[in-house]
């Protein structure tokens, strides 16, 4: 996994890496999961009966400038969603992003399980836009954490940076 909690002054950060944005959802997606389960949940996970499924979004898109942040947003909250209303935890998933004319799609080919098998340590209650980054470093260019448990990053690749409401 490429994807570590950090702190932040009051809520539960994520910072993920990867070597594309498509890569990059997928990281961020599983470290948020992993933050909302328990440590016995997160040992016994792959003991339940997994499920796939096709999940897919998709948001305006017109002015011309690619809002990956946004779209992230958009992305684990529609993960949260289905947790909780759908009983659907994902497990799994590969992403893959299309920016057509007037609208971006992200779909998501995901392994679930049922949502009530698991358990959880924490509750998120909204993924914010509260410092929100989703960055692109060439290869030269580092991205420099300033969290002791965060490793430093660099390019060619992106990050984010996601603080959870929790």
């Amino acid at each position: 996994m490429s994807a570590w909690p950090r702190p932040t002054t009051a809520d539960i950060g994520l910072r993920a890496f990867a070597l594309n944005p498509s890569r990059l959802f997928t990281e961020a997606t599983l470290g948020m999961q992993d933050i909302l389960l328990s440590e016995s949940a997160q040992n016994s996970i792959n003991g339940h009966i997994r499920h796939t499924s096709q999940w897919q979004i998709s948001a305006p898109y017109g002015d011309g400038e690619k809002q990956w942040d946004l779209l992230l947003v958009q992305w684990l909250e529609e993960v949260l969603y289905r947790s909780e209303v759908k009983l659907q935890w994902l497990i799994d998933c590969q992403i893959s992003v299309a920016w057509e004319s007037e609208e971006v799609v992200l779909s998501a080919q995901v392994s679930w399980v049922n949502s009530e098998e698991i358990e959880r340590e924490v509750e998120i209650k909204a993924v914010t836009s509260h410092e929100l980054q989703f960055t692109e470093l060439a290869g030269d260019e580092h991205a420099l954490s300033q969290w002791e448990q965060v490793p430093d990053f660099q390019g060619p690749g992106w990050f984010c940076d996601v603080v959870f409401d929790i």
